[in-house]
């Protein structure tokens, strides 16, 4: 895959931003942005006394406001012996200010508006960002702003939050991701800042400054005296107010920022001299797998945006059709996946990287695999540029430009403040997401800069245990270092099998017809269409305007599930069918036509959304292939291979992550255990798939919705083919399902007045961090519950994470949040801790329930009204695309409940409710002690606690509560919840 061609990641701002060399001058006067054609939003680019630019938006139509500040300052500009310190002040800033000393009184007006808060650093800057009810801007800002002018910076906080950082680094110490990243940093310039540890833990914050007679806080205010300047930030403010009005509220809040005329940052040269190149690195990951990561240092490609001759050389290389590297390496049985495009990067140094995971086999394989992508390279280098590559790409990329998606304002507020450090403003909107000149000279510069001479090779392996020599010292990965010169890789150039490899054809999924359908207005789905078969519901685009479409279709299979093995192979089947499908489709992802193939709880789901144009072409492919299926024993044994793998590592996910698991294991019917489906994909082969098949698919209901630009007799059309191919062939694979035979997924009803708990040992023996989750379950669907159980959700929110996190320091990850299972609604909180045990954690839930209590009853009636008021304009929050809308409605679909006027009925319910009736809902299911209350205290103890765990599970239990010790005994025991499915088959049109 080209790592830059996926659907755009709004909530994951680009990870690396470029210094002051690209950033566009501060110079006063209109400027023309450049927008997409559909974007009726109002911008301007304003830049205040200060030096401080900001861009305005205006959106009369939105419900929420947001803003973003972006500091042109990172982790690069930590002082030695003090790494982490800027993302260190980036938790600081969130404490408190002079003007509002209160201890996360930022936090709680945001939460108490309907909004939230979060931050973010990176190698050269760091980002701040916060949404809230369009109507709350103007306070929101004034405690936004202080961040910036005077914040509090205190000595009692600065101690716990040091803790926090601490917290959030053990997080991610087993963490693949991060430890591989932070090898690749290790092996560079020790002079050069990209070599730093950006995070920050105890050691570096606390032990080692106080070794060294530094005071940390005076360290944190002394950076950000000198660092903070109103001329090195960014800031976007959106709002429903006009530009004017905008304006003014900007310049009254932000004009008293200091402007201490900072010299922008710049980290000129590149991390990597030449002991750094013409290297093999072999590293020993946390998980199974093999990962392969070739690397070279390029020409930055923001110095060539307009051109974009990374994203045309990433197109080619990471292309997945007939005649590409991924294809070649697909077809030999040595590689699961491949990606490729420009990795880390600033405006003095870039890296372009190919990722490709690995088979076993392929893993024996490296040479040869190494010596087909040099071979590719050299086919481009040698083939020249065609044009008309480059004008599809720019068509695509245009396109998807024009008809981008409205995304939620705080994601798209953090992604264009960032885009103002590195881009003119013209292009603040645009960035380097469409390429507008053509330059062969350009992309055969970057070609020509992947040779054997600069290249930097990681290899991934646990095979690699024992022959490795070195550590790198964060993170404690072990690796070893060999040279590799050119010479080498040309022996596996020429050693390489011969394989046909070609530039890609053109792509036949490129959208032609963008209009848009006349369509009735409808505010919900209708039922469209029911036979013996299939049920059709659809909604058309009557809000979003765009040629793009929505469709969900969910296979209702009885075998699916009803036994470790048949999960197993319902998995296998979809992941087979998405990988013949592969060098086909790929080209329709390219072209912003998304699809996948899913098992999930009833059977399996092909889900489609992007451009309406040629998706019944997809749709009908994916069809025709499920129906002539034949099971591959070459793929077979990759995929189960891949499987396998997933399985195993499932040991090494975060104990959070586990207790989840844990969670739904106890409380949903039909589900199996991980070492249970572990040991039956150890025992299945092909000839098992091949009869399972038949049986699978031989009693079936599809269930589907389609929403947008689509026209209610073509929706028919396709159902009508659909059962055409499946159900009435000569020979047909697939039979109507009996009413008696539709599954729904019940969830265990616990006990009144019960505290069940569930300790269990980490999975991975190394991994130190424990994890409660407390999980109070309260009532099935029910209009007055619900949106008591909401609003206590978000009363309880901030004071829980303030108590837990703030004050107590219990973990960095720390928070409260509702509960639906299938309608089945409750309050969980999760923490996890290296701090404390799970047992111990839970009495501090407790506590913080004991002294919530008092929060609750004497809650002023103004600010029982204010959170009211929030929860209603949340609810009333416009649907901001397709898929945000389709989510919603599908899910009434898939839960049975359709209850498509649900927003609207609570919200009735809302604006009556009174406050002695949430009181009394605490009373009865949360309060501590309640005589209603229903407890599942999930327990997973880390490394450090597993004395605690010994002797939790040999005590004991406590009066009114029950240790569970076999989770498929106590499941059955319990009654059961009862489904909203009730049963397809039965419903009336």
């Amino acid at each position: 895959m080209d790592s830059t061609s996926r659907p755009p990641e709004t909530d994951a701002p680009a990870e690396a931003v470029p210094p002051a060399a690209a950033a566009a001058p501060a110079a006063k006067g209109d400027v023309e942005i450049t927008r997409p054609r559909n974007d009726k939003r109002g911008y301007r680019r304003v830049v205040l006394p200060n030096d401080l630019e900001c861009l305005l938006v205006s959106d009369p139509d939105t419900d929420k406001a947001a803003a973003s500040m972006n500091v042109s300052v990172g982790y690069f500009c930590d002082p030695e012996g003090l790494e982490g310190l800027a993302h260190f002040l980036e938790h600081m800033l969130f404490y408190a200010s002079e003007k509002y000393p209160i201890e996360d009184s930022y936090s709680k007006y945001i939460t108490e508006h309907g909004g939230s808060t979060n931050a973010f650093t990176t190698c050269e800057h760091t980002n701040f960002f916060f949404d809230v009810n369009h109507d709350c801007l103007d306070d929101a800002l004034d405690r936004f702003a202080q961040f910036f002018i005077k914040p509090l910076l205190s000595a009692d906080a600065t101690l716990r939050e040091i803790k926090a950082v601490d917290s959030e680094n053990q997080k991610n110490l087993l963490s693949d991701p991060w430890r591989m990243n932070q090898l690749q940093n290790h092996i560079s310039l020790e002079s050069h800042p990209y070599h730093k540890f950006g995070t920050g833990n105890w050691d570096t914050l606390e032990v080692k400054p106080k070794e060294k007679g530094l005071d940390t806080r005076l360290e944190l205010i002394k950076f950000y005296d000198s660092h903070y300047s109103a001329n090195l930030m960014q800031l976007v403010v959106y709002g429903k107010e006009s530009l004017d009005n905008l304006q003014t509220l900007v310049e009254n809040k932000f004009c008293g920022v200091k402007n201490t005329g900072r010299e922008r940052f710049s980290f000129p040269g590149h991390p990597c001299s030449s002991e750094h190149l013409q290297v093999l690195v072999k590293a020993v990951p946390i998980k199974q797998g093999h990962t392969l990561r070739i690397l070279w240092p390029i020409t930055p490609n923001i110095r060539h945006y307009k051109e974009g001759p990374c994203k045309y050389v990433s197109h080619l290389i990471g292309h997945e059709g007939e005649g590409s590297l991924f294809y070649v390496l697909k077809k030999l049985g040595w590689a699961m996946s491949l990606e490729a495009g420009e990795g880390d990067w600033s405006y003095e140094f870039s890296f372009f990287s190919v990722v490709i995971k690995l088979t076993d086999v392929g893993h024996e394989h490296m040479e040869d695999i190494v010596g087909l992508l040099f071979r590719y390279i050299t086919l481009l280098q040698t083939s020249g540029t065609p044009k008309w590559i480059f004008d599809e790409l720019q068509t695509i990329c245009e396109t998807g430009f024009h008809y981008r998606d409205k995304s939620p304002p705080i994601h798209y507020v953090a992604n264009i403040s960032s885009n103002m450090q590195i881009y003119p403003p013209e292009d603040w909107l645009i960035a380097s997401s469409v390429p507008s000149k053509f330059s062969p000279d350009a992309i055969q510069g970057i070609l020509n800069e992947l040779t054997p001479d600069n290249v930097r090779i990681f290899w991934e392996s646990k095979k690699f245990e024992g022959q490795t020599n070195l550590t790198e010292p964060w993170y404690g990965t072990s690796y070893s270092v060999e040279a590799v010169p050119p010479s080498i890789i040309q022996k596996w150039v020429e050693k390489a099998p011969v394989e046909d490899l070609h530039m890609p054809k053109p792509n036949i999924f490129l959208p032609s017809d963008l209009s848009l359908k006349n369509a009735e207005k409808a505010s919900f789905p209708c039922m469209l269409r029911k036979t013996l078969f299939s049920r059709v519901w659809y909604k058309p685009d009557t809000m979003f305007f765009t040629p793009k479409a929505y469709i969900k279709m969910d296979f209702h299979c009885p075998l699916s599930r009803s036994s470790p093995e048949s999960s197993v192979l319902t998995d296998v089947f979809t992941r087979l069918l998405m990988d013949y499908l592969n060098d086909y489709a790929y080209d329709a992802q390219v072209a912003g036509l998304y699809y996948g193939v899913r098992p999930n709880d009833t059977g399996f789901q092909i889900t489609m959304v992007g451009y309406n144009d040629k998706m019944r072409t997809l749709l009908e492919t994916v069809i025709g292939k499920i129906a002539e299926f034949e099971v591959k024993a070459d793929r077979f044994s990759v995929i189960k291979e891949t499987i396998t793998k997933e399985y195993e590592n499932f040991k090494f996910r975060q104990p959070y992550q586990q207790a989840f698991y844990y969670c739904s294991l106890i409380l949903e019917e039909q589900t199996w255990a991980w070492d249970e489906e572990l040991a039956a994909v150890s025992q299945i082969e092909a000839s098992d798939l091949e009869k399972f098949l038949p049986h699978l698919l031989g009693k079936t209901f599809i269930e589907s919705y389609f929403a947008g630009n689509m026209e209610p007799g073509a929706v028919k059309g396709v159902m009508q083919h659909v059962e055409d191919i499946l159900f009435n062939a000569p020979v047909s694979l697939c039979k109507a399902l009996l009413s008696s035979q539709h599954l729904t997924k019940r969830i265990v009803k616990l006990e009144r007045g019960l505290r069940y708990y569930y300790p269990a040992l980490c999975l991975n023996h190394q991994d130190e961090n424990s994890c409660l989750l407390h999980y109070i379950q309260i009532h099935q669907d029910d209009l007055k519950k619900n949106v008591l159980l909401q609003l206590l959700a978000l009363v309880a929110k901030q004071p829980a994470f303030h108590q837990l996190r703030s004050v107590e320091q219990l973990g960095y990850i720390t928070l409260l949040r509702q509960k639906n299972d299938s309608g089945v609604r409750g309050l969980q909180f999760i923490i996890q801790s290296t701090v404390k045990d799970p047992a111990n954690l839970d009495a501090r839930v407790e506590a913080f329930l004991t002294m919530f209590e008092g929060t609750l009853y004497q809650m002023p009636d103004t600010e029982f009204k204010s959170n009211v008021n929030a929860l209603i304009d949340m609810k009333l929050e416009k649907y901001k695309n397709i898929r945000e809308e389709s989510a919603f409605f599908w899910g009434e679909i898939s839960e049975g409940t359709l209850k498509f006027d649900r927003k609207e009925v609570e919200v009735a319910a809302l604006r009556d409710l009174k406050k002695e009736e949430l009181i009394e809902f605490f009373n009865n299911h949360v309060k501590v002690n309640a005589p209603q209350k229903k407890i599942l205290s999930i327990q997973v103890y880390g490394g450090l606690h597993s004395s605690e765990y010994e002797k939790i599970v040999h005590d004991e239990p406590q009066p009114n509560s029950y240790q569970i010790t076999d989770i498929f005994s106590f499941r059955r025991s319990r009654p059961l919840y009862g489904s909203y499915k009730g049963g397809v088959g039965q419903m009336k049109l």
